[in-house]
């Protein structure tokens, strides 16, 4: 079975992105995307809405997340993809639950401070639009503001100026430690696989994480130069790991406007579509 393209990091308005699964899913068929993630924060129920919208568009698709996490040893973020996870998947939402909940009230703070200092903002575009959890982003924040595009110059500086170190809503939430991250997509049979690591500089957590179960490593994304790419991949190579890789995209949130992993090879699509090491 040949996919002829995939793309297995994409976020959709359940968690962050400007777009709807929908939207999303008519977007990849027009691309030739045959096999496809949604992989939203902290949270599985996006896989259930969408998979039988993808099998009438012919596209495979497989149960993603995307956990935020800490790595407490290195004082970093680092994120976890999660794919295969049976799809009750108790231990990934009692999880994910910690964040979104710490998400939403951090947002809120955030909203507040926003308010307090003056600014004009439209309260129905802070609505999430479909996300069961009703999880306030910074994302939904910026568009009640009027900022819409992720990479306008407009929106990056008034992003930093609210959100970044300094700013005058910089708060940052909960995020769980990286080992209980593994730990529960394991428990719930998926396959865990550690989400850009030259972007979040989490290569050399990578060495501990594979002696607890990670089974995949994304090679391709925006983010990566070829040397991340190298390195991520020989990591695959020394640890038997799945290569994966994604686009990341946001819709007009984020860094990346096209959706697609034009690099990964037909033998990797397969390969994480049939979850085969």
């Amino acid at each position: 079975m040949n996919f002829n393209g995939a793309d297995f990091h994409v976020h959709s308005d359940f968690s962050d992105s400007s777009y709807s699964v929908e939207e999303t899913l008519k977007k990849a068929k027009v691309l030739g995307i045959g096999a496809m993630s949604f992989t939203d924060h902290d949270h599985t129920e996006t896989y259930a809405y969408a998979r039988p919208l993808a099998q009438a568009l012919g596209i495979a698709l497989i149960p993603g997340v995307e956990l935020s996490a800490y790595d407490f040893k290195r004082g970093r973020k680092v994120h976890l993809l999660g794919y295969h996870y049976r799809e009750e998947a108790p231990h990934i939402r009692a999880l994910g639950q910690e964040v979104l909940e710490s998400r939403n009230r951090t947002s809120h703070q955030q909203l507040e401070k926003i308010l307090a200092a003056g600014y004009p903002l439209d309260r129905e575009a802070l609505r999430p639009a479909r996300n069961q959890e009703k999880t306030l982003y910074k994302q939904h924040i910026m568009r009640a503001l009027g900022q819409v595009e992720g990479e306008s110059p407009a929106y990056r500086a008034l992003y930093k100026r609210l959100f970044k170190p300094g700013g005058l809503a910089y708060k940052e939430a909960h995020y769980v430690d990286v080992h209980r991250a593994l730990e529960a997509i394991l428990a719930d049979g998926g396959l865990a696989v550690l989400a850009h690591p030259g972007q979040l500089d989490s290569f050399d957590l990578a060495e501990d994480l594979v002696r607890e179960g990670l089974g995949g490593i994304e090679v391709y994304h925006y983010a990566h130069s070829p040397q991340d790419e190298a390195r991520a991949r020989a990591l695959a190579r020394d640890h038997g790991l799945l290569v994966t890789g994604g686009s990341d995209y946001h819709g007009t949130f984020g860094k990346n406007p096209q959706l697609g992993a034009p690099k990964l090879r037909e033998e990797e699509i397969q390969a994480l579509v049939f979850k085969k090491r």
